[in-house]
């Protein structure tokens, strides 16, 4: 079996079989994004613990219709990130975008980026790029945007 090939079945495992999928509580925020281009949504929680250099990301659940790229993203980028200090999971985040937009060009450190690296390929079509992005955007939006946050997790008895 090629290496793309590999790639494609590991993206396609994603897809059918999702990690992470399904909004849970508690949450600090919520974002929703859509990829005008081709249509994909992702809307996506994070739940983030601690402050400063203590910040873990304790869980990321989001809801997705889309492509498989799209979805695939989704499902690897949680299992990336979920349980990891925020500063090394933004490490992650860094190292997932300088290989989406290598054009093909950026060797792919399986070390950081596990399943991720199934993504190699899809660098080589830019119009895909965006797809394999959205979920990771989303991430780092909401992640931003729970770190600004003060107040107690987001659950049904504090809305």
């Amino acid at each position: 079996m090629d290496l793309d090939a590999l790639y494609q079945e590991i993206i396609l495992d994603h897809y059918k079989n999702p990690h992470h999928k399904g909004l849970r509580e508690p949450y600090e925020a919520e974002v929703h994004h859509v990829n005008p281009t081709c249509g994909d949504e992702v809307t996506l929680r994070v739940h983030v613990s601690g402050a400063g250099e203590d910040a873990v990301v304790e869980d990321v659940s989001y809801d997705a219709e889309g492509c498989s790229i799209s979805q695939a993203a989704a499902s690897v980028m949680t299992d990336l990130v979920i349980g990891k200090p925020l500063a090394e999971a933004m490490s992650v985040h860094e190292t997932f975008l300088a290989l989406m937009q290598g054009r093909g060009a950026v060797e792919p450190d399986e070390d950081v980026l596990e399943d991720g690296i199934a993504f190699a390929g899809v660098a080589k079509f830019p119009a895909r790029v965006k797809c394999a992005l959205l979920s990771w955007m989303a991430w780092k939006d909401a992640t931003s945007q729970a770190l600004d946050q003060t107040a107690t997790p987001v659950t049904e008895e504090t809305r």
